[in-house]
C-alpha cells in the first residue's frame, strides 16, 4: 500500500496529447460523438486511416450499448430482466445465453466480494434521500425492513434452460454496478471486429481504451486537481485498459453535522464510511465496474487486501480525509503541468444508473 497526501478530492480525466502527429499517424483520423445512453453520458471515439469506417465503426457501438440497454434495463418493462423481477417467488424464466452468463458472473463477483456488490440490491426500498431533503435518520427498523430482500444467494440459475428464478417474491436484479462496464466492453469489442484499432468508450466514469491516439501517443489518464483543472497531478498510461472511478463526495446527505455518502452497504443498508472515491485499474470493464463499488464498500483496508490478490488488477482510493492510497502495483507518474488540452472528463460514478 503507497500513500501520498493531497490537499483536495480528485478528478481522473482521459487526456488527450499533443494534434501534432508525424507520418504515419499524420493520415489517422479521429471521430468522437457524446450521447445519452443507458440514462447517462457516453463518449464513443475511434480513430481509423478510414474516416468513414470509424464513423460506422462508432454507429455501431451506440447500436449496441442500445441493444445491451434494452436486454438490461429494470426500468423497461420490454426487457427481460424486468420479466425475471416480475416472476420473483414463482416459475423459473428462459433469457438469452448472454444475460444469463452475465448474471452468472455477478453471482461470482458476490462471492468474491463477500456480498459487497450485488445486483439483488435493486430490492432495496429508498428510505435515505441524497437530494438534500433528508433531515433526520431513517430508523433502525426502516433500513433492516428496507434490505429484507437482498441477498444474492437466492438467486436460482437453470443451466440447461438458461433460467432464473428469484427465490422470493419482492426480489429484484438491477445491473447499475456492472452494466455500464459490460455495454463498455462490447462496443470496444465490436468497434475492433470492424477495424479500428484505436479507441475510448467512456460511459460516466466506466472507460476502456484500446490501441493509441492519432498522434501515436498513449491514451492516459491525468490526474487533476478540481480547482486547477490545467495542472494534472500524476497519470496513467492507458493502451489496453479499463480504468472506473466510483465516488461519494458529490451525492451525500448531511444530518445533524455529519455526512453520509450515497453508496450504501447491501448487508447493512447503511451509507458506507472512509472513502471519498475509489478508482479501478484493469483490462476489463465489467470487472472494473463491479469491483469499484465492491471496494468502496469493503473499505480502505479490505479493499486494498481484495484488489493485492487480484493479478492485473490495481486501485488508487481517496479516503475522507483526503489521503491518496494506490494498491501495491499500481505506478503513478509525475506531476505534469500543461495548458489546457481537450478532455474526456472521467466523472466519478455518483449515482445508481437506470438500466
Amino acid at each position: 500500500m503507497k500513500k501520498f497526501r493531497i490537499i483536495t478530492c480528485l478528478l481522473l480525466l482521459l487526456v488527450f496529447g499533443s494534434t501534432q502527429a508525424q507520418a504515419p499517424e499524420q493520415a489517422l483520423k479521429t471521430h468522437k460523438q457524446v450521447l445519452l445512453l443507458m440514462g447517462t453520458r457516453f463518449e464513443l471515439v475511434a480513430v481509423s486511416e478510414d474516416g468513414q469506417l470509424a464513423e460506422m465503426a462508432v454507429a455501431a457501438g451506440i447500436q449496441e450499448i442500445q441493444r445491451i440497454e434494452a436486454l438490461l434495463s429494470e426500468w423497461q418493462p420490454t426487457s427481460q430482466t424486468s420479466a425475471i423481477n416480475r416472476s420473483a417467488g414463482g416459475m423459473p424464466v428462459p433469457v438469452d445465453k448472454e444475460l444469463f452468463e452475465l448474471i452468472r458472473r455477478s453471482i461470482r463477483l458476490s462471492k468474491l466480494t463477500g456480498g459487497a456488490f450485488d445486483i439483488t440490491w435493486a430490492a432495496a426500498d429508498k428510505v435515505w434521500r441524497f437530494d438534500g431533503s433528508m433531515q433526520e435518520l431513517p430508523s433502525p427498523e426502516a433500513i433492516a425492513n428496507s434490505i429484507r430482500h437482498i441477498g444474492y444467494e437466492k438467486i436460482q440459475l437453470f443451466p440447461e434452460t438458461h433460467s432464473v428464478r428469484l427465490q422470493e417474491a419482492g426480489m429484484k436484479i438491477g445491473f447499475g454496478a456492472i452494466g455500464k462496464g459490460y455495454a463498455a466492453n462490447r462496443a470496444r469489442d465490436l468497434m475492433r471486429s470492424m477495424g479500428i484499432k484505436n479507441g475510448v468508450v467512456n460511459a460516466a466514469g466506466d472507460l476502456v481504451t484500446w490501441g493509441r491516439q492519432a498522434d501515436g501517443q498513449s491514451w492516459y489518464i491525468g490526474i487533476a486537481d478540481p480547482a486547477e483543472k490545467d495542472k494534472v497531478f500524476s497519470w496513467l498510461t492507458a493502451d489496453e485498459t479499463a480504468v472506473v472511478t466510483s465516488g461519494s463526495y458529490e451525492k451525500y446527505a448531511e444530518i445533524n453535522g455529519k455526512r453520509y455518502a450515497h453508496i450504501i452497504a447491501p448487508r447493512s443498508g447503511y451509507p458506507v464510511t472512509g472513502l471519498k472515491s475509489v478508482t479501478i485499474i484493469c483490462p476489463d470493464a465489467e470487472l472494473a465496474d463491479a469491483l469499484a463499488t465492491a471496494t468502496f464498500v469493503l473499505g480502505k483496508e479490505e479493499g486494498l487486501y481484495l484488489v493485492n490478490q487480484l493479478k492485473g488488477v490495481e486501485c488508487l482510493m481517496v479516503t475522507d480525509s483526503d489521503e491518496l492510497v494506490t494498491s501495491d502495483n499500481l505506478h503513478l507518474h509525475g506531476y505534469q503541468s500543461k495548458p489546457k488540452p481537450a478532455l474526456l472528463q472521467q466523472k466519478p460514478n455518483t449515482k445508481q444508473n437506470r438500466l
